[in-house]
This record gives structure tokens, C-alpha cells and sequence, in this order.
């Protein structure tokens, strides 16, 4: 979450806080070309989701594991940005693939286990929904840190 520009106050109201965050997906060309969206932003806490479609899925049917991981660590990116309140960048990650991802839609929901000034340790699990029911997927834990320019160190 680049974005010098969005007033991060603590006293920004919930639906201004998603309208922030969904200007800046917006700004990610990746992020358009498969269609994903921002379902819900607070500090600390982020749910993606990317509609699955013939152009994500890999030789076996499955959304290929590339955009799961894509939709872990954006999640994960927000969930850390909104709850240190400061442009972040991913520092490292790693993701396990439960199951393949067969369905309609992914979610990934994030939130930010802990975080100080300059970094956020988020986790993140990320469900594929099929005829109304989420399965796991995939869980994600990463590691978000604030640019250096943001930082007050």
C-alpha cells in the first residue's frame, strides 16, 4: 500500500478507510487485469477477492498458484499498511497451499498479528468459494514494513 497521499488518522470513518483502500488497488495494474477487489479494509485487517476465471487457472483447472499467492500478499500488505498507518511494501512472505483452488472466487482474508513502527507480522488464509461454501486453500504469514520515508526513525 503506496500512497503518500491518504490521510492515515485513526479517525477516519470506516467507509472513507475502504474508499482509500480501493483507490489504491485501482492504482495496481496487476490487480485490474484479474479483476480483484477489496471487499473490506480496518487497521489491520483486509478481505480480497478475485473472481476466478479461465485466465488464472493452470493446465489442471486450478487457480493457478501464483494468483493465490498474489491475493495472500496484497491482503497481507494491507492488513500490515492499515495497521501501522504508513506506505508499506511486503519484506518477505510464505505461503502453504492447503488444496487446490477450485471455485468461483478467492478470498483472502488478512489480519496484522502484531506491529511497531516499522514492521507488521500479518497472517493471512486464503478460501476458494464453490456453490456457496469457502474452503482453505492457502495460509500466508508475512512480513510488512514501512518505506523508509515513512518510518520516524
Amino acid at each position: 500500500m503506496n500512497s503518500p497521499d491518504v490521510p492515515w488518522s485513526p479517525t477516519v470513518s470506516p467507509e472513507t478507510f475502504l474508499a482509500m483502500g480501493r483507490e489504491v488497488l485501482a492504482r495496481q495494474a496487476f490487480s485490474v487485469l484479474i479483476g480483484a477487489e477489496l471487499q473490506a479494509l480496518s487497521p489491520g485487517r483486509c478481505e480480497l477477492h478475485v473472481p476466478v476465471s479461465d485466465s488464472i487457472r493452470q493446465q489442471h483447472g486450478f487457480v493457478h498458484g501464483g494468483v493465490v499467492s498474489y491475493a495472500a500478499d496484497n491482503a497481507l500488505t494491507y492488513a500490515g499498511g492499515t495497521a501501522m498507518r504508513v506506505p508499506v511494501v511486503t519484506s518477505e512472505f510464505k505461503i502453504n497451499y492447503v488444496r487446490p483452488a477450485v471455485g468461483e472466487r478467492l478470498i483472502a482474508r488478512a489480519h496484522a498479528v502484531h506491529h511497531g513502527k516499522s514492521q507488521a507480522v500479518c497472517r493471512c488464509d486464503v478460501f476458494v468459494l464453490k456453490d456457496g461454501v469457502e474452503k482453505l486453500c492457502a495460509v500466508a504469514q508475512g512480513t510488512i514494513a514501512a518505506l523508509p520515508q515513512a518510518t520516524t526513525e
